[in-house]
C-alpha cells in the first residue's frame, strides 16, 4: 500500500512541479517589453533615387520613424501606382518572395523595402507614368500616397522591409 502512496505523491508533486513552473515561465515571457508595430502616425514615407541594374530599375521606399518610441515593421509594404485622380494604375507590386524579419526602427532612424521595374529599353510595355505610388506599411491597412511621378514598365516587385 505504501508503494501506491509513494506513486501517488510522487505523481502529484510533479504535477505541481510542471503546474507552477509553467505559470512562471508564463509570467516570465509575458513580462518581456514587446515592441510595438509601426502605424503610418509614426513613420514619413518617401522614394528614394532610383538605381540602375542590368535593365533594372531599383527605386527604394523609405520607412523613417518620425515617433518618440521605437516601433518595429516586418514583411512586405502593399505598393502600387495611382494617376491624378488617385485611380490605380494596373496591378500592385508582387512580392519577391525574399526571406521575412522584423525590422526595429528606433526614431529618426530608416528603414527601405526596394521596388523594382525593367527600364524603358528592356521592357517597352509600359504603364502611363503615376502621380503618386501609394504604399502600405507591412500589416496596415492605411496608405500614404507619395507624390512620385514613376514609370512602370515589365516587372513590378517589391522587396520586404531590410535594415540598411
Amino acid at each position: 500500500m505504501s508503494n501506491v502512496l509513494t506513486r501517488a505523491a510522487a505523481i502529484a508533486s510533479a504535477a505541481l512541479l510542471a503546474t507552477t513552473g509553467a505559470s512562471i515561465g508564463a509570467a516570465q515571457a509575458s513580462a518581456l517589453p514587446r515592441i510595438p508595430t509601426c502605424h503610418v502616425a509614426d513613420l514619413d514615407l518617401a522614394v528614394g533615387e532610383p538605381e540602375g541594374a542590368a535593365g533594372s530599375l531599383n527605386y527604394p521606399i523609405l520607412f523613417t520613424n518620425t515617433s518618440t518610441h521605437t516601433c518595429a515593421l516586418r514583411g512586405y509594404p502593399g505598393v502600387s501606382v495611382v494617376d491624378a485622380r488617385h485611380h490605380q494604375i494596373g496591378t500592385s507590386a508582387i512580392r519577391t518572395g525574399e526571406r521575412v524579419t522584423t525590422v526595429s526602427i528606433v526614431p529618426d532612424e530608416t528603414v527601405t523595402a526596394v521596388l523594382r521595374t525593367n527600364s524603358r529599353a528592356v521592357a517597352p510595355n509600359c504603364r502611363p507614368t503615376s502621380a503618386y505610388v501609394k504604399v502600405y506599411p507591412p500589416n496596415s491597412f492605411q496608405a500614404v500616397e507619395i507624390p512620385y511621378h514613376l514609370r512602370v514598365c515589365g516587372a513590378f516587385e517589391i522587396s520586404p522591409v531590410e535594415a540598411p
